[in-house]
């Protein structure tokens, strides 16, 4: 499972809610190859799961999906929103995570 804060929650309705295109969609979240640890988290919004293998989750009417490959890495990861002063943005709290990155947006598994 990968489970969703309710900072994030709050701040994925705010951007549902100025973007139109995203209004009607599920926050898509994947791990893809790349950045300084090797792989890097991917966020953007879909309109439905791509497989049926893809994975859903939701809370307060919030859609997660996360294809099957990236679930391997993501099982058990919170999804955080941090507005503070070290910066803005989603946090993933990844227990499968064996060596991050200094800003924490690349890991290594």
């Amino acid at each position: 499972m990968i489970s969703v804060t309710d900072k994030a929650i709050t701040e994925i309705k705010r951007i549902q809610a100025k973007d139109a295109m995203a209004t009607a969609s599920a926050l898509r979240v994947k791990v893809v190859g790349g950045g300084c640890s090797g792989m890097s988290y991917k966020l953007g919004f879909d309109d439905q799961p791509a497989a049926v293998t893809d994975k859903v989750f939701e809370k307060d009417g919030v859609k997660i999906i996360c294809d099957s490959k990236s679930f391997l890495y993501l099982s058990g990861t919170e999804l955080d929103f941090s507005d503070g002063l070290n910066g803005t943005g989603f946090v993933f709290n990844n227990p499968n995570a064996k060596r991050t990155c200094g800003c924490g947006s690349s890991f290594s598994a």
